[in-house]
């Protein structure tokens, strides 16, 4: 009885550390559950650059039964030029080289640039594929040096706080390369700033919202259609998706809520001291596959 009560104590202490142990594994195992359900932190990701084709609207719904297209569209002959295959090498030799010639030019001179060129250039632009045709698109065409400036400031504020804070060591170790920082120079002294926005939807005369299909990709085909003019009439740019800094410069520019920045490109003539990294492109065998 005595030898009972003397173990008493120590068969209490062994239960409780017994129970201790399974409660730790437990909450490790549901604190291992937690870190797999929760989604990887990505404090780079801009809100404004997500696809609106599934975007909720919360004001009202969409009206499904008229999205104010025209159903009775006509259809008409359509007649292509076609070209010999020799021609056909060639144009697409000739293009090929042109397009080729094409860098990321981050020293832009101020020396004026006809706006009609610009005009042009983004005429081209517009016609880009989109889907069900709704042309998801405003291109934002700024040359005042004031407003230039302010979209500048805004930028490179956020760029500062991007660079130290939010895209971390991999991201700026992987540009380091490049040599490139929050400093965008480029804003001020290009003629030009050319500033892409995907509408995430349109509005309809009875001033409901109508659907904007695949809206970012139809408007990013349109920005690869850009970039292509530019290259065919000499101008130069870099493309600049300044991240964070979308609804700042969405409101600087007076544009509508359904309105997203996707893209921001200086436009103009290289400095005549203009550097680039020496980078080469991957061979065609790496980037096509033929089946």
């Amino acid at each position: 009885m005595a030898l009972l009560s003397s173990l008493t104590p120590v068969f209490i202490a062994m239960i409780c550390v017994l129970i201790g142990v399974i409660l730790k594994k437990s909450n490790g195992e549901k604190k291992k559950c937690e870190i797999r359900s929760k989604p990887l932190s990505r404090p780079w990701v801009d809100e404004d650059l997500k696809d609106g084709t599934d975007h909720h609207f919360e004001e009202e719904e969409v009206d499904e039964k008229w999205q104010g297209l025209d159903e009775n569209v006509a259809h008409v002959p359509f007649f292509a030029e076609r070209y010999s295959e020799a021609e056909m090498i060639k144009r697409s030799q000739m293009f090929y080289e042109l397009l080729n010639k094409r860098r990321s030019v981050r020293f832009l001179s101020d020396e004026p640039v006809p706006r009609e060129v610009i005009d042009n250039v983004i005429r081209t632009a517009g016609t880009s594929p989109s889907g069900a045709h709704t042309e998801p698109w405003t291109f934002v065409v700024v040359q005042d040096p004031y407003v230039k400036h302010k979209i500048r400031e805004i930028v490179e504020e956020e760029e500062e706080i991007n660079y130290k804070k939010r895209m971390g060591d991999r991201w700026v170790n992987d540009l380091k390369r490049l040599r490139t920082n929050w400093i965008k120079e480029y804003l001020d002294t290009a003629p030009y700033l050319i500033l892409i926005f995907k509408q995430v939807y349109g509005q309809l005369p009875n001033g409901k919202k109508k659907t904007h299909y695949y809206n970012e990709i139809s408007v990013s085909i349109a920005c690869g259609i850009l970039l292509a003019a530019l290259q065919n009439v000499g101008l130069y740019t870099v493309t600049s998706t300044p991240l964070n800094c979308g609804p700042q410069l969405r409101l600087l520019l007076q544009r509508p809520a359904n309105e997203k920045l996707l893209l921001l490109l200086p436009v103009g003539y290289p400095k005549r001291d203009a550097t680039v990294p020496a980078l080469t492109r991957k061979p065609l065998e790496d980037i096509m596959v033929v089946m």
